[in-house]
């Protein structure tokens, strides 16, 4: 299993990052809006925990979507 994880950056809008995991993640607003707070004041956050293939899926999305967008907002993974 793997966390996927957002990270933290100056320029992304806290509504995009709120939208992502609503939209990849499948969190309600409230879900959202407290991981995202998580992001911006500690840095990283998990969105979840998935199987490689799943999780190296949802990180693409994240990115593609976000420079579609053109905010430089970062998503990775990491073994559980």
């Amino acid at each position: 299993m793997y966390k996927v994880l957002l990270l933290n950056d100056d320029y992304t809008p806290m509504e995009f990052v709120v939208h992502v995991l609503e939209r990849f993640f499948h969190k309600n607003q409230d879900e959202a809006h407290q991981i995202m707070l998580h992001v911006h004041r500690k840095g990283v956050g998990v969105c979840g925990v998935y199987p490689y293939e799943i999780a190296e899926t949802k990180v693409t999305q994240v990115i593609d979507l976000a420079r579609k967008h053109q905010h430089p907002l970062q998503c990775t993974l990491e073994k559980d």
